[in-house]
């Protein structure tokens, strides 16, 4: 089993950064893929980023490049989401998910959350216009 807690998120303006953070505990993630995955009101969760535990490398969904990047401190068994240049539409709940790697970071595979074995309970982040 693998617990994932996030912590990070607030209320924040349009044009404001935050950093997300996502703890794992139990067993050992050095084989997984860690991803951020975010769900707004009335809508479907959707793919954010994500990270391979292992040698550090991410991948971002299109919507979030060059304002989203992920980070690990394997010292800390935490990996963090810096957002930066927030827009009112990044509005949403914010879930950290886990699950094993099998293929390379840039995997399609990886975008479907139904792939993700561990769930984080989710951290709300909320931009004003």
């Amino acid at each position: 089993q693998v617990q994932l807690v996030e912590s990070g998120g607030g209320l924040v303006q349009a044009g404001d950064s935050l950093r997300l953070s996502c703890t794992a505990s139990g067993r050992s993630v050095s084989n997984y893929i860690i991803a951020w995955f975010r769900q707004a009101p009335g809508k479907e969760r959707e793919f954010v980023a994500r990270i391979s535990w292992s040698d550090g490398s991410t991948y971002c969904a299109d919507f979030v490049k060059g304002r989203f990047t992920m980070s690990r401190d394997n010292a800390k068994n935490t990996v963090y989401l810096q957002m930066n240049s927030l827009k009112p539409e990044d509005t949403a709940v914010y879930y950290c998910a886990a699950t094993l790697r099998i293929f390379a970071i840039g995997s399609g595979y990886y975008n479907d959350r139904e792939r993700y074995t561990y769930w984080g309970q989710g951290t709300q982040v909320t931009v004003s216009s």
